[in-house]
């Protein structure tokens, strides 16, 4: 009897410690638009701070490749994308919970030039001479890119600008482009445009049919769903915000 006693009073206090033992820390990974890098890497470091132990890992690439990875398979806990649209078809292939979805964030397309190069008073002028080269994300993958494409569709630019369009893989791309003087002119996010204002000056603001919004939401596969709702949530508070606010972001949370 006093044998059953004490291994029931053994099982009985491991139960209790255990129920009590704090959480195993977490690697968290965010996979997130390019253009959100510099202040991901802010949001990051905030959410570690508030979640002792937990780890932010960012994986940043074009929307569209990102959305790719985590229908694939890739490890993924919350997506953050540069636009609806992206996200619309996450949600259509069941890759993020859409409870969590919400917008975050608010950006403008804008033109930039090399530091050197003349400054276009008109996306039209760039049809004309000093423009050989000119950097745009691949609208087949890079959300930037879409929203470019149907500004210069707008502005009835398309097919006159075919032969100077240089794609590339991501906005950040196209900013290396311009900065280095690979390419005279290149769209990309006025924010992007900050981090390298030393070597790209802003020519135009580039007229968008639809908001540039970022959304965000929990992956459905995620193997943390509980710290991923707490980011998504955390991204969308005043806080985050006064952080993507001084990385050039608009305010959209709702």
């Amino acid at each position: 009897m006093q044998a059953f006693r004490r291994r029931r009073f053994v099982a009985l206090s491991l139960a209790a410690a255990l129920a009590t033992a704090p959480a195993v820390a977490a690697d968290l990974t965010v996979s997130a638009a390019s253009s959100l890098a510099n202040a991901f890497a802010d949001l990051g470091h905030a959410f570690e701070v508030a979640h002792p132990g937990d780890r932010v890992v960012l994986n940043l690439a074009a929307s569209d490749v990102l959305l790719r990875q985590i229908e694939q398979g890739a490890p993924a806990d919350v997506f953050a994308s540069a636009d609806e649209t992206t996200m619309d078809r996450a949600a259509a292939t069941k890759s993020i919970d859409p409870a969590t979805r919400r917008d975050f964030a608010g950006n403008t397309l804008v033109l930039i030039v090399a530091a050197a190069a003349r400054v276009p008073k008109a996306l039209d002028e760039l049809a004309g001479p000093g423009y050989p080269h000119i950097a745009i994300g691949n609208p087949e993958s890079v959300p930037a890119g879409r929203y470019a494409r149907q500004g210069l569709v707008d502005a009835k630019l398309w097919d006159a600008l075919q032969p100077q369009l240089v794609p590339t893989q991501n906005v950040r791309q196209a900013l290396d482009y311009v900065a280095r003087g690979e390419a005279q002119a290149g769209f990309v996010y006025a924010t992007d445009a900050a981090v390298l204002k030393d070597k790209v000056r802003v020519a135009l603001v580039v007229p968008t049919a639809t908001p540039v919004r970022y959304p965000i939401a929990v992956t459905a596969a995620s193997a943390h769903a509980q710290l991923a709702r707490s980011f998504v949530e955390f991204a969308a508070s005043a806080d985050a915000q006064a952080v993507l606010g001084r990385h050039g972001f608009a305010s959209v949370a709702r």
